[in-house]
């Protein structure tokens, strides 16, 4: 495999001389070791650079002769090496953390430049250090929501698990933890996210402009990579909150060769409340997680790391009933140098996620059910860079899937009856390649393909329906046993895509964007805000893939020194096969649900802004989002297009940071949305006192809830300084209100009827309810600390 692989390298670059040679290397942290992604290389004399990839290496191909090679980061100090190229170079760099100072404050990672001069679009980037400003609920550092500040990005409420990307619904992400899929990235419904800050390193969000090396959803990637642990020295990190507290250890296994972190999280609502209530003596409310990264270099040539998840949510009340889920995730990667210019990263990962319900203290009546997907995968990857104008990327993946929609049980007066779902297989796979490939001094092309196959496999019952009419359940025809293996139902997609920057001068470029996405997996929920509970389910017979296409061309420009950027993007998105139901459809427990799916088509279509002011004491960047997103199905809204439950026409949010001496920051976010859609009955019908509602003009989401805003502050307060180099121990704290002018925003609206049945003879009056998850402020304290050996 490895002489085919350097065959194919030499036939790609036959038109290098030998008057060519090679740097490459790894750029790291200096203090732990850690690599950086996204370092900028840079050959100023030549006006030609190159950016690390997701492990820390670059691969610069010149001409032989003298350079002065600039490396730099934000927030580290440049590193200047002067080389003479005669011969293929090996350089691994260091850079230093710079000088605290008042007037470096940032507020992104990555180069100075990189809004105007990268090829991506459509990508948001947030590092640690950002996100751990941002003001959030409880004081808590958190992923999900930090990144539903960002243009494009919104939720349907407080409450709701995930988050909506260009109109589209929370499945339609891909949420990646070094690489492997997290199916339910929230704790808690919504308001924590499974990504523990002190293991976050890097969290990039693709909107559209998504490279062919990733696939498998329509609106996003999320892409969150860990920590390795700190190569250098033994440290460790945490903190003490309002509702959870969290710890993390990192240190080398043997220095500058192999390293681990370990970080974990428990909440204690439950044990600190149960001394006040008889009532939650018994009850189990709380959420936890353990992340752990291990990396081991084995040569200049060879690196491998082992990274895994666990982390669990638990509601239980004593013997009466329980609810919990989780994921666990487990990843092996293997990064290897062919040559200077060809590294390879293969990756194999194993993915679970599972909820359990059960109720009944009894053994004469009870219920059990738990539900799993389950992913094995395993993904290789190539890079070559031919020169710092020319990268092919080529690659491929395959994933099995195990779908368990219902392990479940109930007994009832003693007597058990089995009323699980069949399991049901699937084998997804793909291969891409891409070319990046800068034209002239000015235009800078990416474009590649991805061919995507799915394979929906027994054992396993294959069903068919018939036809119905519009907005009614298909009945069933007939019933078809696979055997193990045996393939039911194939399709294939190819998924092109293309990417462009034209740079109209050192300060501005325009760039445009298209991408096809094909999406295997369905996620089947019709209520307002996905539950854990939701179900996952593979394409089949009677389920098509889902297809986006994707264009979006932007403007984008830096001022003063790159101190300011501008971001501005418009978009339009066409998706086919959009899962939808019937009126009333039964999701759950059902082996008939897929007579009860629709598909349908649907468009989202937008201006996206977002002004930076990335230097300076007062940092920070506005954003707003002018969107719409429908659908048109038949069956539904007579069938005419009506609005998505993530539709939402405005979206604004504020973040802003102010550094008012060397041990005290202020931070506050803003946040203003236009309500989501929601379906109000036309009419009622009164029956024996009782008021039945109707919705006699079959509209769907024909109105919406009052409007979203909401301010957030926080102060954090460092620990005192002093000028010792070796002190040890570091203590912060953050205190914090959420929620400041007490704004009750409504999750949903419900109508109710006054009091109880009444006289026939007389009129019954009915009220909205505004059912609003928080509805006043909520403040919180917590304490961070760090100490390193």
């Amino acid at each position: 495999m490895k002489k085919i692989l350097i065959v194919i390298a030499v036939c790609i670059s036959y038109q290098l001389s030998a008057q060519q040679a090679t740097i490459s290397g790894y750029v790291t942290e200096a203090a732990s070791g850690e690599t950086l992604i996204g370092a900028s290389v840079y050959i100023d004399e030549l006006g030609v650079g190159a950016t690390t990839n997701a492990y820390g290496f670059y691969s610069i191909t010149l001409a032989q002769g003298q350079y002065a090679v600039e490396y730099s980061y934000i927030g580290y100090e440049k590193n200047i090496q002067n080389i003479n190229l005669t011969q293929d170079v090996k350089l691994d760099v260091e850079l230093a953390d710079e000088t605290t100072s008042l007037k470096e404050v940032t507020v992104v990672a990555e180069a100075e430049d990189a809004n105007v001069r990268d090829l991506q679009m459509s990508v948001n980037k947030l590092d640690a250090q950002t996100l751990s400003k941002i003001p959030t609920l409880l004081g808590e550092v958190d992923v999900i929501r930090s990144i539903q500040l960002l243009p494009g990005v919104s939720t349907v409420g407080e409450g709701a698990a995930g988050f909506n990307v260009r109109g589209g619904s929370i499945d339609q992400n891909l949420v990646l933890m070094d690489e492997a899929p997290v199916y339910n990235s929230s704790h808690l419904f919504g308001f924590f996210s499974v990504f523990n800050p002190d293991a976050t390193k890097d969290v990039q969000l693709y909107k559209g402009g998504i490279p062919p090396r990733y696939g498998g959803r329509l609106s996003s990637i999320l892409d969150v990579r860990l920590k390795e642990g700190n190569a250098k020295k033994f440290t460790a990190q945490g903190g003490i909150g309002t509702i959870f507290s969290r710890l993390s250890v990192e240190a080398p296994i043997v220095k500058d060769k192999a390293s681990f972190i370990v970080a974990g999280r428990r909440s204690y609502i439950d044990i600190l409340a149960q001394p006040f209530s008889e009532v939650l003596e018994d009850t189990e409310l709380n959420f936890y997680d353990l992340t752990m990264k291990a990396n081991y270099k084995v040569n200049d040539n060879n690196q491998v790391f082992l990274s895994g998840y666990f982390g669990r949510d638990n509601f239980g009340f004593g013997d009466q009933a329980g609810f919990n889920w989780g994921n666990q995730t487990a990843t092996a990667r293997w990064n290897h140098l062919f040559s200077d210019r060809l590294f390879s990263n293969i990756t194999a990962y194993y993915s679970n996620y599972d909820y359990q319900i059960d109720f009944g203290d009894s053994g004469e009546d009870a219920f059990d059910w738990n539900a799993k997907i389950i992913n094995y995968s395993v993904k290789p990857e190539l890079a070559y860079y031919i020169n710092p104008d020319n990268v092919i990327r080529f690659g491929g993946q395959a994933i099995f899937y195990e779908f368990q929609p219902a392990n479940a049980v109930s007994v009832t007066n003693g007597v058990e009856t089995d009323i699980s779902l069949e399991s049901q297989y699937a084998l997804e796979s793909g291969i891409f390649i891409e070319n990046e490939l800068k034209i002239t001094d000015r235009l800078e092309i990416l474009y590649g393909v991805r061919l995507s196959h799915f394979n929906y496999l027994g054992r396993g019952v294959a069903r068919t329906y018939g036809e119905a009419s519009l907005g009614e359940e298909r009945p069933l025809v007939s019933e078809e046993l696979f055997d193990s293996g045996e393939s039911i139902e194939q399709y294939l997609r190819p998924e092109p895509r293309f990417a462009a920057n034209y740079s109209l001068d050192s300060k501005s470029s325009l760039k445009f964007s298209y991408n096809r996405m094909a999406q295997y997996i369905h996620l089947l929920s019709n209520t307002t805000a996905s539950t854990p509970i939701d179900i996952w389910t593979p394409s089949t017979n009677n389920i098509e893939p889902q297809i986006a296409d994707q264009i979006a061309l932007g403007y984008f420009r830096n001022f003063q020194s790159n101190a300011y950027e501008l971001s501005t993007e418009i978009y339009y998105k066409e998706m086919d096969n959009i899962i939808d139901y019937i009126d009333g459809a039964d999701l759950i427990l059902n082996e008939l649900v897929e007579g009860q799916i629709l598909a349908g088509e649907g468009r989202a279509y937008g201006l996206e802004v977002q002004l930076k002011k990335n230097k300076g004491k007062f940092t920070g960047w506005v954003s707003y989002t002018l969107a719409r997103t429908e659908r048109l199905v038949d069956g539904i809204n007579n069938g005419d297009w009506y609005p998505s439950r993530f539709d939402r026409t405005h979206n604004l949010s504020t973040t802003a940071f102010y550094q008012l001496n060397d041990r005290v920051s202020l931070s506050g976010a803003f946040v203003f949305s236009s309500g989501t859609p929601i379906t109000f009955a036309s009419s009622r019908f009164e029956q024996q006192g009782f008021v039945i509602p109707n919705n006699d003009s079959n509209a769907r989401n024909n109105v919406r809830i009052p409007e979203y805003h909401r301010l957030d502050l926080s102060v954090t307060i460092e620990g005192k300084k002093n000028n010792d180099p070796d002190r040890k121990w570091k203590g912060q704290w953050i205190i914090g209100a959420y929620n400041v002018y007490n704004r009750r925003n409504p999750f949903s609206i419900y109508f109710r009827q006054e009091g109880d049945r009444i006289d026939p003879s007389q009129t019954v009056n009915t009220e909205a309810i505004r059912f609003s998850v928080i509805g006043s402020i909520i403040p919180s304290i917590s304490y961070n600390f760090k100490f390193n050996q």
